[in-house]
């Protein structure tokens, strides 16, 4: 037997990112909004600091003020950023304290009562800014984005779910920071959200780490979610079409990326009221530490020697990771994991270049493309209503998902062992010789999927969670799961 990779998405997919959670980009989504009269706006989704226990107190689940966080917009196919949106985080300790026996003496808990939208007794408010670039993400042209609901250009992240007594409406709390965005060049605001979600990746974890201990031609809802009580932190930003797109050129590629400054000097006790977070020094010029577009690809295509390198890179630079697509590993071990069940295309895997680095003819490649791993979106293929999405996108007959974009309810996991499988040859490309595969369509599937595409469109059966949905409208992923009461999905 051969162990296999995992599924994880992108939960800590390398051994450099898997001890840096707070800049570890867990999965990215990229589609034209389908929430009614939002359908003119482009939806982008940057998840972080993966796999959070709602019960993850007493500190729970910052974003990193020392780490810029970014996502990267192509919109000619030359495989270089031509629109980035910065974000950059600040930490505001109160240092609250109480009288104990004549003392003021600083608590030791990051709330002291309930919590309003105002944060009055929060002992730490975390709030952000945001710039866009034109052209290279470095030496670019940057202009602030402003804030179009409170004025000026700061933001506010709410804090994360602590519980019911703390928080006894989080939904209605969270609504609070949801903000208009003034984006300098565009006519339309767009909006913009910073929290704690619900993670919205669906996939039956367990059995695939232990050699993919499950059935790959199985029921598609036969296993569970292993992650379905689990919480991630999500930057989520709506933006009009025609402030991302280029005259002419409809389709985009899009991913996001995580940097921090090369050096650090660190202090694990500093003293007492200093709140640095223990960083006292910070400086050198900014280190990519993490890069996501394509889902899956650091964890099933690139091999271990080279994944912190591809977290580490550039688009523009990918030739350098060709291999890993026109040669697949995953295909071969699912073969020796199953024999005849999972055969091996054969090789070159032109059509997983097709899906990975150029995007399709005819459904989302660029006029003029340089191949690259990108998550590429048409922005002229209108969205589909909650109602009639399929959770197999393209494969399923639903030209607006994966990997035409990628939404919530894409059952991406599945998609992607199809296609590894040789599902789209001859449909996005030949492999090697064969223009066509045998195993076209076989239905491969790690077992576990979501429940619906919104809440009322749950369809639930075998071991379907019933929390496995989503928003019908922005931000798209469902609220947190508190702390309290049990801290676990119902």
């Amino acid at each position: 037997m051969v162990p296999l990779v995992t599924l994880a998405s992108s939960h800590r997919e390398a051994p450099f990112i898997a001890g840096q959670p707070k800049v570890d980009g867990t999965d990215f989504y990229m589609f034209r909004s389908y929430e009614p009269g939002r359908e003119g706006f482009v939806t982008f989704i940057a998840n972080y600091n993966p796999l959070q226990d709602a019960y993850g107190g007493p500190n729970y689940f910052t974003l990193d003020p020392k780490a810029l966080y970014e996502i990267r917009i192509d919109n000619d196919g030359d495989a270089r950023a031509d629109l980035t949106f910065q974000f950059r985080f600040s930490n505001t300790y109160k240092n609250l304290a109480v009288n104990a026996g004549g003392q003021k003496v600083p608590v030791p808990l990051i709330n002291i009562g309930p919590v309003d939208a105002m944060g009055s007794n929060l002992n730490l408010t975390q709030s952000y800014t945001i710039d866009i670039v034109r052209g290279d993400a470095r030496s670019g042209e940057r202009q602030p984005v402003g804030n179009a609901t409170l004025g000026g250009r700061t933001f506010f992240k709410p804090v994360d779910n602590i519980g019911n007594k703390s928080i006894a409406d989080y939904p209605a709390y969270a609504a609070n920071f949801l903000y208009d965005v003034d984006i300098p060049g565009c006519a339309t605001p767009g909006r913009v959200f910073v929290g704690q979600r619900k993670d919205g990746f669906v996939v039956n974890l367990g059995e695939i780490f232990d050699l993919v201990n499950l059935n790959p031609a199985g029921p598609r809802d036969g296993e569970p979610n292993t992650i379905a009580d689990k919480n991630v932190t999500s930057i989520a930003l709506e933006v009009p079409i025609g402030c991302v797109t280029r005259r002419g050129e409809p389709v985009i590629g899009a991913w996001t990326t995580a940097s921090l400054r090369q050096g650090q000097v660190l202090d694990p006790a500093p003293e007492h009221g200093d709140t640095a977070d223990g960083v006292r020094i910070a400086g050198g010029p900014w280190t990519q530490i993490s890069r996501l577009g394509m889902p899956l690809v650091n964890e099933v295509v690139i091999g271990l020697p080279d994944k912190d390198r591809f977290n580490g890179s550039q688009p523009d630079h990918d030739a350098q990771f060709a291999t890993y697509v026109t040669n697949p590993t995953l295909p071969v071990l699912l073969n020796a994991l199953f024999g005849n069940a999972a055969h091996v295309p054969d090789t070159p895997r032109n059509d997983l270049v097709t899906v990975f680095l150029t995007g399709v003819p005819g459904l989302n490649q660029p006029l003029h493309v340089k191949p690259a791993e990108m998550l590429r979106l048409n922005t002229s293929t209108a969205p589909t209503p909650p109602a009639k999405q399929n959770d197999l996108g393209v494969l399923g007959g639903d030209l607006a998902g994966f990997p035409n974009g990628r939404r919530p309810f894409d059952d991406v996991v599945d998609i992607e062992l199809r296609a590894a499988e040789g599902a789209l040859c001859g449909v996005a490309g030949t492999c090697g010789s064969m223009t066509q595969d045998p195993n076209h369509g076989l239905p491969y599937t790690d077992g576990a999927r979501a429940a619906g595409v919104d809440a009322a469109h749950v369809h639930l059966g075998g071991k379907v969670s019933p929390t496995d949905y989503y928003l019908d409208r922005f931000p798209y992923l469902l609220d947190p799961f508190p702390g309290s009461p049990n801290g676990v999905a119902p």
